[in-house]
């Protein structure tokens, strides 16, 4: 039975499992290596492995004064030399300790250090320490973080400001990545206008390209703009034929039930449709397919639904594609802040944010009504079949796991 013919509509689990299976047989697998400037939002190709030990010799945690400690009886001792960040030390000379700062490499025979604040300095230069001291206190040891050979990033990592300062602090001038897909985005039907031009009768701005083209650069993929394609299933095939050099067409609209769907008839007539309908709300009309071996990904039309679709289906597919595991955005348990009384058939996902701790949804959640996600802070979960009074616990989603 084909997903076009399944009775029902499908549960969000199961399109998303299917959507990583997929995605899975689908791997974008050629590397490239860019400079550690050029790698934010990248997808390691291969495990970052560490070529020295961090640090690479013990140092000082704290401003103060390193000695040996076996070597302290209680008394005052002479301070031998004096060990900044960047200078290499000689070794410690026995029963003196040595003035040390932040980050500065113990010389040879220490082994403790105490912070500045707890010494006494005499009239002649030598320290009093004032409290107990322990062996190794204030002493970050060599490899502390990592050794020689350690594997610090698996391949998969997203990277990220993090991962990049981590690398840098390897040495690593260049990574190996993932190459970035090549994202075709287009839009569906005749009402579409490209904002600054005049609106016909009938007709509204298309905001769905700007929300895809902008959220897919901020995935690191290289986006291949379709333009807007007419209601006409001869104009359709011949605009999805042009893009059989993409990892994926991403379309918005035209994937329904209605006679103006081009796109869902010729994904039927010259392609293979995989998915089709799923319980979730909004985004019901979401399809998964392939046109002459490309996939092809069509959101719903309405930019709420849009939104919705490509946070939490879409984006975890091109993700995993890239080799990343954990694709599917964090989500926190929340109060609601508001009454849930009719259980649905499908999973509701609402525009919310959060007040006083508590989850508030914005006052009108129709499909249509992108405004509701730039006031919120989140997605709001509600399972289906299941009500909400004030204070239950439900599944909050910051937008900010999705966005990036």
């Amino acid at each position: 039975m084909s997903a076009g013919d399944r009775p029902g509509l499908l549960p969000v689990e199961e399109a998303l499992a299917k959507l990583m299976s997929l995605a899975e047989s689908a791997p974008i697998t050629e590397v490239e290596r860019v400079a550690l400037a050029d790698a934010d939002g990248r997808v390691l190709a291969a495990p970052l492995i560490a070529g020295l030990d961090l640090p690479p010799w013990a140092n000082s945690a704290m401003d103060g004064y390193a000695l040996c400690l076996a070597e302290w009886r209680g008394e005052p001792m002479a301070v031998s030399q004096r060990i900044q960040a960047g200078s290499a030390p000689k070794p410690l000379q026995p029963g003196s300790c040595a003035r040390i700062f932040t980050g500065a490499p113990l010389p040879a025979g220490a082994d403790t250090v105490e912070m500045q604040e707890n010494v006494e300095v005499d009239g002649v230069g030598r320290v009093r320490f004032r409290e107990p001291l322990k062996l190794g206190q204030n002493v970050r040891p060599q490899g502390q973080e990592t050794r020689v050979g350690d594997h610090v990033l698996p391949a998969g990592t997203r990277l990220g400001p993090i991962e990049l300062g981590l690398a840098a602090s390897l040495g690593m001038a260049e990574l190996q990545v993932r190459r970035r897909p090549r994202v075709a985005v287009v839009s569906t039907g005749d009402e579409l206008v490209e904002p600054g031009l005049p609106l016909g009768p009938g007709q509204i701005y298309n905001s769905n390209r700007r929300l895809l083209i902008t959220w897919l650069q901020r995935l690191g993929c290289a986006v291949v703009d379709g333009g807007i394609l007419a209601d006409d299933l001869a104009q359709t095939r011949a605009a999805l034929s042009a893009l059989s050099d993409v990892d994926l067409i991403l379309s918005t609209g035209g994937v329904s039930v209605g006679e103006a769907d081009f796109l869902g008839v010729a994904l039927r007539e010259e392609g293979e449709l995989t998915l089709w309908k799923l319980a979730i709300k909004p985004g019901k009309p979401l399809t998964f397919g392939q046109f002459r071996g490309v996939p092809v990904l069509g959101l719903p039309g309405n930019p709420a639904s849009t939104l919705v679709t490509f946070g939490l289906l879409a984006r975890p597919y091109l993700l995993r594609r890239l080799g990343v595991q954990r694709v599917e955005p964090l989500g926190f348990a929340m109060p609601a802040g508001f009454t849930w009384s009719k259980p649905g058939k499908r999973r509701e996902y609402l525009r919310a944010r959060l007040e006083g701790g508590r989850v508030v949804p914005y006052p009108n959640q129709s499909s249509g009504v992108l405004r509701s996600a730039a006031w919120a802070e989140g997605i709001a979960e509600v399972l289906e079949g299941s009500t909400l009074v004030e204070g239950d616990s439900l599944r909050f989603i910051p937008l900010s796991e999705i966005l990036g």
